[in-house]
């Protein structure tokens, strides 16, 4: 979910104003408006954005506003960091702040929840780039939207040996790697792959830690 859908969240659950002092009736445009903003989040349709109204109305008001105000200081705060575009609060991200992490590995992924599930199933202490998306020319994605000119500088500065390609195994996954492996040859730098256990067409957060982990750790060159 982008910043601007969760602006949209937070805004329905402000006007709704979740009290506990008062009773569960409200406007039906109100209602609608809450019901239409909750369906922003991922694998949320009509009716299960509907249950998650009644509740969040009926049983969860105190939980609601939590809600609405902590989203609201995520849509405030939370950019992405200048080095590797994952999530943060601050300009550069605990993980490429860290001094200890070893730079002359770099690991692309798709997102941060891709970022996230290497960082818990493995014991990689390289650095990241996270591409928040991929190559997908019909949807308007292209190199631009996914930062490929910032991973290029970085790149050409020399310090990267080895860049990590840990897209997912569908189409636009596949297309994106050969993609960063193109990359790579033109800077010398060497590109990898994810090893087998990966299911062909699967999304890498959805992988369970022991298949990640041997995938990772057995990655090989990628060659096209």
């Amino acid at each position: 979910m982008n910043q601007s859908s969760m602006a949209r969240l937070y805004q329905a659950l402000q006007s709704s104003k979740l009290d506990s002092t008062k009773p569960a009736a409200v406007s039906a445009p109100l209602l609608e408006q809450l019901i239409d903003a909750l369906r922003v989040l991922p694998g949320v349709g009509q009716k299960t954005a509907q249950r998650m109204a009644y509740h969040l109305l009926e049983r969860e008001r105190e939980g609601g506003q939590r809600l609405a105000e902590t989203l609201a200081l995520a849509v405030e705060r939370i950019g992405h960091c200048a080095q590797c575009r994952d999530f943060s609060e601050t300009e550069v991200c605990p993980t490429c702040a860290n001094g200890s992490r070893e730079r002359s590995q770099l690991c692309v992924v798709e997102s941060p929840a891709d970022r996230l599930a290497i960082e818990n199933a493995t014991g990689f202490r390289g650095v990241y780039f996270v591409l928040q998306g991929r190559l997908s020319p019909l949807d308007g994605v292209g190199p631009r939207e996914l930062g490929l000119e910032q991973l290029e500088q970085r790149l050409a500065q020399g310090e990267v040996q080895e860049l990590i390609i840990a897209t997912s195994a569908t189409v636009e996954g596949e297309a994106t790697a050969h993609y960063l492996a193109q990359l790579a040859r033109a800077r010398q730098v060497r590109p990898s792959r994810l090893a087998q256990g990966l299911p062909l067409g699967g999304e890498l957060e959805y992988v369970d830690r022991g298949t990640l982990s041997h995938a990772f750790g057995t990655r090989s060159e990628f060659r096209d």
